[in-house]
């Protein structure tokens, strides 16, 4: 069994599957990772599709220092309810908001004498409307100086779609290479013996960059990248 990688046309030539050296030089990219014998050859095709991100991700929460433990936590508890009205407020489902973290500890100007004590709640938010994502953001900013705003992130709620046409560009790449091996070593496609996907897709990979954004609009989701290999064997004849 010969591995091909890289296309190196050397490889070709030791296996007699080869006569023109020249037509495997080498490219930047997009190399097929073959495997073939007598019988068969395996191709891995890739595919990719680009959409928009239909939902958003974000990281909140209040944070406060108090003079005892009890008055922090009591305090950030407090914080907390207010933003979690504010994000009801403008449209986010209660069912949408999450919890990600409860801390309190002490605070130190000359240890181990303790100056106050900090405490902070953490939530998540899950926006499925981005028409909303500019409201929810300056609910976090109007909650108070208690209120923190950590970073967003945007995801694609359903990736079937996109997986789907990702998966047909990823075989028809299969077909193509193998064809295109085929005809180079005087040979010809025989049937499909096994088609396999590498892992479970890829999930969606982050924004390419700021697309479509509305003059009074400061979120943009951009799009992303969804991907998707597979494995295809083939007969050889």
């Amino acid at each position: 069994m010969i591995t091909f990688r890289y296309a190196t046309a050397a490889a070709f030539l030791a296996a007699g599957l080869l006569t023109t050296p020249a037509a495997f030089a080498a490219t930047p990219a997009g190399y097929a990772g073959v495997v073939a014998d007598d019988a068969k050859i395996t191709v891995t095709g890739n595919g990719a599709v680009s959409a928009a991100p239909d939902r958003m991700r974000l990281q909140a929460g209040v944070e406060v220092r108090r003079a005892t433990a009890g008055a922090a936590f009591g305090d950030a508890r407090r914080a907390a309810a207010t933003l979690r009205t504010a994000l009801l407020n403008v449209g986010v489902d209660e069912d949408d908001l999450r919890t990600s973290e409860i801390t309190l500890g002490p605070e130190y100007d000359d240890y181990p004498k303790v100056a106050g004590y900090r405490a902070g709640h953490g939530v998540e938010v899950l926006v499925r409307d981005l028409g909303i994502a500019d409201r929810v953001v300056d609910a976090v900013a109007s909650a108070g100086e208690e209120a923190r705003l950590n970073g967003i992130s945007f995801e694609i709620g359903d990736p079937a779609t996109a997986l789907a046409a990702a998966r047909d560009a990823a075989y028809k790449d299969a077909e193509t290479k193998a064809r295109q091996y085929a005809k180079l070593t005087g040979r010809r496609l025989g049937r499909v013996l096994s088609v396999s996907e590498d892992g479970e897709g890829r999930a969606p990979i982050p924004f390419e960059g700021v697309h479509l954004m509305a003059a009074d609009k400061s979120i943009s989701p951009g799009r992303q990248s969804v991907g998707v290999n597979v494995r295809v064997v083939f007969e050889l004849r």
